[in-house]
């Protein structure tokens, strides 16, 4: 390629033209196999998902079963030839190269870079021959340069949903981007694979939908790919059948690599927190080496087992891993003289308490009520709770991680998501159902689109039960690409937004990559996250330097709140939520000082927090609306504290310049057990309060080692605070129910009960939603507040939707409710692309009378850019100003700057 010449600009002519065709069928083999192959894949989503849908290297085995080749993935979602973030001490490429012994690379690139469209174009044709050259002059093996073959992105899908891309566009960058892989190849001598070409003709000849988003493939699209790449690397006449017996040993082998190489935890075993842990002999970094390295040899162990059943070898029994190094067993640290945890009051006692007993030990402010929802001892599944959920039903979901802190090799991989019942109403829960198992350390999840999504890093699972019977039958990894580097920071504190985005976190060390049909995002060391499952929008809520986020919740007029684990801070989510591109942050979090050097700000600001914290660290979050708890503690906050004081504090906000000031006030719950470990909270659909108890001496990373013979891995309850003098809530069906009556239930009282009821309407048919909604609207006459409340409620129904009702967001931005234009702000600004003027509307509404409503102004106004942008935001300074306006202005004019 000659790098002086408009390569781009050529290119993408040939592209418009359609004249670019490079079918795989008349290529030649990209790749001859020698015997003991050592073939790693690396690059993007496309090779990641491989290893999940294991059918391309099961016909690998299966063309040739006696050259005893081996498989190692090293793909990681969103890398590109020289980004590929990676959490402290990870390894470099060649570091995992040499460690696999590489004989053969296939890189996967193109999709991601293809965003950057022609004006990226040379510098990825650069890259990538940079690349190439630089592998050629490795040794992986100890003894010659790997043998490399570069592999296109697949075409993109039109699945036909108008709420996703079409591909049009896509497919014009991705031919061109396939071109230059092709050209790269050509130059250097190594081997291409088109997959772009076969898999667009693929995708207009099949009548099956073969991606889950345009982008990516789906289980029958790996399984149509399988052949398809298997020709394109070492030509025609290879197996076109998948040995379904010889793909469950890969399976198995890749589910063995694959927690060796995306080890959970990866902070505390090579990173910092390796060191931590110490037992007198032992530290994390011992034990947990000392797992990966029996990682290496069971996977290795399945390597052979493989050959075997390729070659038509007749195996029986279980593959024998007696081979292996022993696992390294820590004494526990617990009781040791002058233990600092038991100092600090971070430890419980090894002298677990029944239910019955612990209920003693409840201390609550008159009129409370608490009584014992569920326990291990009824449940023996209820092991480690960690979330819960009430689904459209009134049952309550729980996810439990048995495993925690990190599943042990050789071991049962077997947390759940458990279902609770409540059938006769008396406040306890009468049976138990398994909606999901064979789950690994689920921080978090949420119902709704028909399944539940749970986290499972470094994916986020969508789960389905299609067949009726109450657990799920359908999983795919919906979302993958975050950090595996810590279970402790692990994805959590799931939330619908009024709108129908899903909101989760993740804690800090850890650096993640999700690609998506619109491009990829990046994000490091903590943040928000938001996707919309209708339209697959993904992308970063929230760029800010928590500790480790635990805790999201949204009030009545939309307005959300952030639980910062670690330090116990809170924070209105307003200011901190404007754009910001990766590697820079919004600054003052509370891990911002030791990272400001690569995400900017003063490394001395602290950003203000909701209330005054007085004790840590805290977990999930509530906010009171329930009639049947009192009247003067509605709109409270509530927190989990989980070691300070093993309670649940709570705290009243009030309405200050454009912002929120929160006041503690006394604890709704505090427990004399040390064993008490309150980790998550909701109202369900009686009205009662419904508490996760984690219920364990020991909680944490870094006062114990990962595998400490006293972590407990079997108790774990749900405790129920109610109000006896008030009476439980009688809920409406909201499961099955009318559309007229879910409408209605749109203005209750009560938050949770609003919220059920847009998660249902979420899940029911667009077109009839939206003409229930054109009916409903014109019934909501006159402008008191609860008026003007539902209005906000039809207009974030149709938001959820993806209709766009342009009448009725006018009407709310010129609400006489500065809450209710607040709000309609942030639903401009999601509209943005699809509204007339967004700018022009949102330079208007800088000028509001209400400061919240301008900082929502300027907060939207960090989506643009330009000089009119700028004059617009700089219109802020026309009034009086306050602490949040004035950060929320210097981060938007960051951006636009």
């Amino acid at each position: 390629m000659n790098r002086n010449t408009p390569f781009a600009v050529v290119l993408f002519a040939v592209i418009g033209m359609g004249l670019f065709s490079t079918p795989a069928q008349l290529q030649g083999a990209a790749l001859e196999v020698q015997t003991g192959d050592q073939i790693c894949l690396v690059g993007n989503a496309l090779g990641e998902r491989m290893q999940h849908q294991n059918f391309w290297e099961t016909l690998l085995y299966q063309r040739f079963p006696d050259k005893q080749l081996a498989v190692r993935n090293l793909c990681f979602p969103g890398d590109e030839p020289y980004t590929r973030i990676r959490s402290k001490n990870f390894g470099d490429p060649n570091a995992h190269l040499t460690h696999s012994k590489a004989s053969v690379v296939l890189f996967f690139f193109g999709y991601n870079e293809s965003f950057a469209g022609e004006e990226g174009l040379q510098a990825f044709a650069d890259d990538l021959l940079q690349l190439v050259e630089e592998t050629q002059t490795q040794k992986y093996d100890g003894k010659q340069a790997p043998r490399i073959v570069l592999v296109s992105p697949i075409a993109f899908e039109n699945v036909g949903d108008p709420n996703l891309p079409d591909g049009v566009a896509h497919n014009q960058r991705l031919a061109a981007y396939s071109a230059a892989m092709e050209e790269v190849a050509k130059e250097t001598g190594v081997g291409f694979v088109d997959l772009f070409t076969p898999t667009l003709a693929l995708f207009e000849e099949s009548d099956e939908r073969l991606t889950l988003n345009g982008c990516h493939l789906n289980e029958a699209g790996y399984r149509a790919l399988a052949p398809i790449l298997d020709a394109g690397l070492f030509g025609d006449g290879g197996p076109q059948q998948i040995d379904e017996s010889l793909r469950q040993v890969v399976d198995g082998k890749s589910f063995h690599w694959w927690h060796r190489y995306r080890a959970v935890n990866g902070f505390s075993i090579y990173g910092d927190r390796g060191k931590a842990g110490f037992d007198g002999t032992y530290r994390n970094v011992d034990v947990m080496e000392r797992e990966r390295a029996i990682l290496d040899q069971m996977t290795a162990n399945r390597d052979q087992r493989i050959w075997a059943v390729a070659q038509g070898m007749k195996v029986v029994g279980e593959i024998d891993d007696s081979n292996t190094l022993p696992f390294i067993n820590p004494k526990t640290n617990v009781g040791i003289p002058n233990d600092p945890n038991a100092k600090r009051g971070k430890l419980g006692t090894l002298q677990y308490l029944s239910g019955e007993e612990q209920q003693k030990l409840f201390k609550l402010p008159p009129g409370y009520e608490i009584n014992l929802f569920a326990s291990e001892e009824d449940f023996p599944e209820l092991a480690n709770p960690v979330a819960l959920n009430f689904d459209n039903s009134g049952r309550l979901w729980v996810a439990t991680m048995e495993s925690y802190p990190h599943w042990k090799p050789k071991t049962k991989l077997n947390d759940k998501i458990l279902v609770f019942n409540d059938a006769d109403g008396d406040g306890k829960a009468d049976d138990c159902q398994v909606f999901a198992d064979g789950l690994h350390q689920p921080t978090g999840f949420e119902i709704g689109r028909g399944g539940a999504y749970i986290a499972q890093q470094p994916d986020i699972l969508y789960a389905k039960d299609t067949d009726g019977d109450g657990k799920a039958d359908h999983i795919d990894r919906r979302l993958i690409g975050f950090d595996s580097a810590d279970s402790h920071h692990g994805i959590a504190a799931f939330t619908w937004g009024p709108g129908g985005k899903l909101f989760f976190q993740e804690g800090t060390f850890k650096f993640s990559q999700v690609e998506s049909p619109y491009g990829l995002t990046r994000m490091s060391e903590a943040g928000v996250w938001r996707y919309d499952p209708r339209t697959e929008k993904f992308g970063a809520y929230i760029n800010f330097a928590f500790a480790n986020p635990w805790g999201h919740v949204f009030d009545r007029w939309g307005q959300d709140f952030i639980a910062d684990a670690s330090p116990g801070f809170t924070y209105w989510a307003a200011p901190i939520s404007g754009k910001i591109d990766y590697p820079a942050k919004h600054p003052g979090g509370s891990q911002h000082r030791r990272i400001a050097a690569l995400t900017g700000g003063d490394p001395k600001y602290s950003h203000r927090t909701l209330y005054e914290k007085r004790i840590r660290p805290s977990a999930g979050c509530e906010i009171v609306s329930s009639r049947h708890f009192p009247d003067d503690v509605q709109g409270d906050f509530l927190l989990c504290n989980v070691i300070g004081e093993r309670a649940i504090l709570s705290h009243s906000i009030a309405e200050v310049d454009s912002g929120f000031v929160g006041t503690e006030v006394p604890s709704l719950v505090r427990c004399e057990d040390g064993n008490f470990r309150p980790i998550d909270l909701q109202f369900g659909p009686d009205g009662a309060l419904y508490i996760v108890d984690w219920h364990n001496a020991l909680i944490g990373h870094l006062q114990h080692n990962l595998r400490d013979p006293s972590r407990d891995h079997s108790h774990g309850r749900i405790w129920r605070v109610t109000y006896p003098e008030r009476p439980l809530l009688k809920p409406e069906p909201i499961a099955g129910a009318s559309l007229d009556s879910l409408l209605t239930q749109l203005k209750s009282p009560e938050h949770r009960t609003r919220y059920r009821v847009r998660r249902e309407l979420a899940e029911r048919d667009s077109a009839e939603v939206v003409a229930a909604l054109d009916a409903w609207v014109p019934t909501l006459e006159g402008d008191s507040e609860q008026v003007e409340h539902d209005r906000l409620e039809a207009l974030w129904a149709y938001q959820t939707q993806n209709h766009i009702d342009a009448a009725l967001l006018a009407q709310l931005l010129a609400s006489k409710d500065h809450r209710v234009r607040a709000a309609a702000v942030r639903v401009l600004v999601s509209w943005r692309d699809s509204v007339d003027e967004p700018l022009a509307q949102l330079q208007a509404l800088v000028g509001d009378s209400h400061p919240r409503v301008r900082l929502e102004a300027v907060r939207g106004l960090s989506f643009f850019a330009g000089d009119e942008a700028i004059e617009a935001t700089l219109g802020v300074l026309e009034y009086d100003m306050d602490d949040y306006l004035q950060y929320t202005l210097d981060e938007t004019m960051r951006v636009l700057e």
